[in-house]
């Protein structure tokens, strides 16, 4: 059992590591997406938004299969659709095909982050300690490595499918290879498994909520990072047009940190303290960011605001699987969706006040909702079992057999 476990950690980092690489190549291109269909200013919001909806429906609809359908068998074949679609982006010519494979990117990427997160739930409880930040650093490191591929592209005037093809072509087969070795590992039961569809419905949603909560003001976070920091940077700080690219990077650099050291911080002192500290100073991220006075001090900010957020998503799926471990599948499903809220309010929440008020106060709000989480924190405490340290169980104690050490 311990090598079956750790192929499928192995196996499952890699769908992450995957997952953030065709993310990035979609995001960071859209200027020539938009180019090369001919995309207008006024239509381009609608296109984006339409991805993370779609996205919200994937994932309900994998809450429904995984009832009869192992996540194992969601992912392995949601992922290529996932590569293919991105390639499906690049390759054609009229808006309408435009559509059609964005459609299917929105749907796919649904049902691949609510499957990857389930089997990382279930893969942690068979563990028996914190893992689940590893796998979502895979996916920092993966959106590192698109975004570079995405700027040698733009750098050397690439066609979209010249600049995609390559990269479908080796993580495509190399993710339906690495599939193969996918673990539903004992504990991640359906919500029929809980008890039936309807026990599941009135129960899980009421105690998920304050979770569904925090994911979201973590995306809006997230969000305004992502979309705002470059023009922030430059208007309000009055940066250069180049300096204004590096916070962004700086925030994805940090965020695969933080994560890459994560699981120790939470077997070490608990998830909830973990999260408490990681809210806090992505508060102090967003206060230093609205009090400013230069640019080098905003960039500080935002690296700071990498370090606190990083840990929260996380840590948020890993939450639900411990709240209800018979029924964890359906808790991440759920809790999947309110990832695309946070998404789709973050960007014109900030936009809005920033143009009725100031971007500075603008910067305020995602820091007073991130603050939020505080007030929820004990909904991260494990419930009759604790993941590392001095709480760490046995892995016996998860799994029911094997040995203690992995």
């Amino acid at each position: 059992m311990t090598g079956v476990l750790r192929r499928g950690r192995a196996s499952l980092a890699f769908g992450f590591f995957a997952q953030g690489v065709a993310f990035a190549l979609l995001v960071t291109r859209i200027p020539a997406i938009q180019d090369r269909y001919g995309v207008s200013d006024a239509l381009l919001p609608a296109f984006l938004a339409a991805v993370p909806v779609l996205a919200g429906v994937g994932s309900v609809v994998t809450e429904r299969l995984v009832k009869r359908i192992p996540p194992s068998r969601i992912l392995r074949w949601s992922q290529p659709v996932v590569l293919l679609a991105l390639l499906g982006v690049a390759a054609g010519d009229r808006m309408v095909e435009l559509a059609v494979a964005l459609a299917a990117f929105g749907l796919a990427v649904g049902a691949l982050d609510a499957s990857m997160n389930m089997l990382g739930v279930s893969l942690q409880r068979a563990y028996g300690r914190s893992i689940m930040l590893g796998f979502h650093a895979a996916y920092s490191l993966g959106g590192i490595l698109g975004a570079s591929l995405a700027w040698a592209g733009a750098h050397w005037d690439l066609a979209l499918v010249v600049s995609y093809l390559p990269v479908v072509g080796v993580l495509l087969p190399a993710a339906l290879v690495a599939s193969r070795w996918y673990v539903d590992a004992d504990g991640a039961g359906s919500a029929e498994e809980a008890g039936g569809a309807g026990k599941a419905e009135g129960i899980v949603f009421k105690a998920l909520l304050p979770l569904c909560l925090v994911m979201t003001f973590a995306y809006i976070g997230d969000a305004t990072v992502s979309n705002w920091s470059a023009k922030y940077l430059q208007d309000v700080l009055g940066s250069s047009e180049q300096l204004a690219t590096v916070p962004y990077n700086v925030y994805m650099v940090t965020t695969l940190i933080g994560r890459a050291v994560g699981d120790f911080g939470v077997r070490r002192f608990g998830a909830v303290a973990v999260v408490r500290g990681g809210a806090i100073v992505a508060a102090v991220g967003f206060a230093v960011v609205a009090g400013a006075a230069g640019a080098w001090v905003g960039m500080a900010g935002f690296t700071l605001l990498g370090l606190g957020l990083c840990v929260i998503v996380p840590q948020t799926f890993a939450a639900a699987g411990r709240l209800f471990p018979g029924a964890s599948d359906a808790a991440v499903a759920r809790l999947n969706i309110f990832n695309y809220v946070g998404f789709l309010i973050g960007s014109p929440l900030v936009g809005a006040l920033g143009d009725a008020w100031s971007y500075r106060g603008a910067m305020l709000v995602p820091m007073v909702l991130v603050l939020v989480t505080l007030v929820y924190a004990r909904s991260f405490a494990a419930q009759p079992d604790r993941y590392g340290g001095g709480h760490e169980r046995s892995r016996t104690a998860d799994v029911g057999r094997g040995s203690n050490e992995l």
